[in-house]
């Protein structure tokens, strides 16, 4: 019995020991968690100013027709346009003169009658932050390409912009 004895009380300071040994080596080191929370941006277009053209009656040639950030049609040189031109107006609102990045894409194809397509490029105005109360806005316009023989009738299409946080 005593070998037993003997036998436990190694064991228990070879543990120990060993123990010992892993503990006198520990380091430790803190790190900080942290949240930076900010409001949920919304991308509102502000009604009744959707990107338009206006109408635009063919005359044999081609020609670009634009319409700037602030809705005004250039001068028309080789088809005639009339009517309004606008165009598409955006709100925005989120946290507080946070910087944000504008997304929009370089076209939009317009559908029109019997596959009929036309294609305009997009131009927008600016928005790199929120102003101090959390708002901003920005404008779209564009430049719409009329082929000589373009078939009559209306063309549309749907454009979507995106807003996000930096």
């Amino acid at each position: 019995m005593s070998k037993f004895i003997k036998a436990a009380v190694a064991s228990s300071v070879l543990a120990a020991s060993v123990m010992g040994a892993s503990a006198a080596q520990a380091a430790t080191a803190t790190a900080e968690a942290r949240a930076n929370i900010l409001e949920e941006l919304t991308v509102t277009k502000v009604a009744g100013t959707d990107l338009d053209f206006g109408t635009i009656i063919t005359t044999g040639t081609a020609e670009v027709v634009t319409v700037d950030t602030s809705g005004v049609r250039a001068t028309c040189t080789s088809v005639i346009c009339s009517g309004t031109s606008d165009a598409a107006d955006f709100t925005v609102s989120g946290s507080n003169g946070a910087a944000v990045q504008l997304t929009v894409p370089a076209s939009v194809t317009l559908n029109g009658p019997g596959g009929a397509i036309m294609n305009a490029t997009l131009i927008s105005t600016a928005l790199t932050a929120l102003d101090a109360s959390g708002n901003g806005s920005f404008s779209v316009g564009g430049a719409l390409s009329v082929a000589s023989a373009q078939a009559d009738g209306a063309y549309s299409n749907t454009f979507t912009v995106t807003v996000d946080y930096n």
